[in-house]
């Protein structure tokens, strides 16, 4: 498919220092970003810049950039910024009712980066995020909704909390007692949707271009929930549509694994700060993570079982592709140093991420 681009640009100040990356997720050099100083653009979140839970590959790009480009992206919290402090949990339900089939999550985007066309990965790096002041927990109804939660049917009515966030501090108070420390992350970083994806289209569409809802994880990223996805961390994106297509948002703020209740410590972000690059010599099925401490491979499907499969699967050809293992020595290695932890179990399809600690290679 053809994204027309759009011409309009958000101007930036332009920076002098390209940020050093990680390395490949293949441990393939990792391709230098072009010799001139990258442009730094900003793109706020405006009622044009932000979607509704849907994922729309006909979307006109809101920024387009070049490989190496940094971007600053604001974000909102779910809804458009609906669910704010003193929200009740009757005006959140409703909101989850007006968009039938679609993600609650407020999603900026899409950026279009030059070059990037299908086969190739995105590598996106992840340079910094800065929150805003407020989060929140809730889960719905388990009456209404009784299969979103892992308890949802134990906890019939809704219940939902604010919190005020100590920046300064990078905590926040869940009770008198109990201080939960802030590890922001962007519960969903996406690009364009993969046309085979066997998610349903909005209103039953049977084109397979057609709208996308956000809740489901799958292989263009999208809801997956990894809380590894911090600053300093990488994640290499197969891309599907021309330009790649980025969205975020779905801003957490602290998040165990699994996100049992249905949400993590959702909140908004002033500024996450990223840095796409169009890599050629990448071929991946799954994305791929890379942080400062481990590889991450992920895996997704409404099956549990499958999604770790998938994962453990994708950790044997990490293993082999990019440290020359046999898939034997590679499927041992994984049984004796993978960490494999469950994402979340709440969206529709449940996700699974395999970490190998760099730790153990030691030449």
């Amino acid at each position: 498919m053809q994204v027309v681009r759009t011409s309009r640009r958000v101007v930036g100040a332009v920076v002098s220092v390209l940020v050093c990356g990680a390395a490949s997720a293949q441990e393939t050099p990792v391709k230098k970003a072009p010799a001139k100083a990258p442009k730094h653009y900003v793109l706020k979140a405006t009622p044009e810049s932000v979607q509704w839970g849907w994922l729309d590959p006909k979307e006109p790009p809101k920024l387009t950039i070049a490989s190496g480009d940094i971007v600053s992206i604001e974000t909102l919290m779910h809804a458009k910024d609906q669910i704010q402090k003193g929200t009740s949990m009757e005006q959140i339900v409703a909101l989850r009712k007006a968009n039938p089939g679609g993600g609650p999550h407020s999603l900026t985007g899409p950026i279009y980066v030059e070059g990037a066309e299908p086969g190739d990965v995105l590598e996106i790096r992840i340079l910094k995020i800065v929150p805003k002041k407020v989060g929140t927990n809730f889960n719905l109804p388990g009456k209404d909704f009784p299969t979103i939660g892992a308890l949802a049917p134990e906890f019939p009515e809704g219940h939902v909390q604010y919190f005020d966030l100590d920046l300064k501090k990078n905590q926040t108070v869940f009770k008198p007692g109990i201080v939960i420390p802030l590890r922001p992350f962007p519960g969903t970083l996406a690009v364009g949707i993969d046309p085979d994806d066997p998610s349903p289209r909005k209103g039953g569409a049977k084109d397979p271009l057609a709208p996308v809802s956000s809740l489901r994880p799958w292989k263009n990223g999208s809801n997956m929930d990894i809380n590894e996805l911090t600053a300093g961390s990488t994640i290499f994106l197969p891309v599907f549509l021309k330009g790649g297509l980025i969205w975020t948002g779905d801003s957490h703020c602290a998040q165990g694994n699994g996100e049992v209740n249905l949400t993590a410590l959702e909140c908004s972000f002033e500024n996450i700060e990223i840095q796409p690059i169009v890599r050629k010599d990448l071929k991946l099925t799954w994305p791929r993570i890379e942080t400062p401490t481990h590889y991450i491979q992920v895996g997704f499907d409404e099956s549990l079982d499958k999604a770790m499969v998938i994962a453990v699967a994708q950790t044997v050809d990490f293993l082999v592709q990019a440290k020359g293992l046999d898939r034997y020595e590679a499927y041992a290695l994984t049984a004796l140093v993978a960490d494999c932890r469950v994402s979340q179990v709440v969206d529709i399809r449940k996700g699974v991420h395999c970490m190998v600690p760099k730790s153990i290679f030691v030449h």
